[in-house]
């Protein structure tokens, strides 16, 4: 059970796979407040393809831009969100996503200010849009 001062949450610890705990799997979930949709037609856009480092394989893509359709498949498969269903890629991959997140929000007071800023625009390339309030 998880619990804080205005929730309660049971959680079936059983159906937790090895390699994942309650706080990963509760953080990437509030973490990547964008639905699969938001975050799929979000990485079609322009912007969202040229912010961030690229990727060392020549290919032009960014590494958040990588991230995001990772993200958009993890949420696509798993749209109940059930801990059993994540493989081992899913977790490594929402371990990264986590420590991404968290990091750049820490660092980044930009990104909620200005929309054009790379914070902003690399952060929901990795799920998280810093203008929503609550997670999906």
């Amino acid at each position: 059970m998880v619990k804080d001062i205005d929730t309660v949450i049971q959680y079936d610890v059983s159906r937790y796979r090895k390699g994942i705990t309650l706080i990963e799997d509760r953080e990437f979930n509030e973490l990547v407040n964008m639905s699969s949709g938001e975050l799929e037609e979000w990485l079609t856009e322009g912007q969202s393809k040229g912010s961030g480092w690229s990727k060392d394989d020549g290919s032009g893509e960014t590494v958040g831009h990588e991230s995001g359709r990772k993200i958009v498949n993890i949420l696509n498969k798993n749209p109940n969100k059930d801990p059993g269903q994540y493989d081992e890629d899913d977790l490594q991959h929402m371990r990264k996503v986590v420590s991404y997140c968290k990091r750049h929000l820490a660092q980044e007071g930009n990104a909620k200010q200005n929309t054009d800023s790379k914070s902003y625009k690399s952060l929901k390339n990795w799920g998280h849009d810093p203008l929503k309030t609550e997670s999906r």
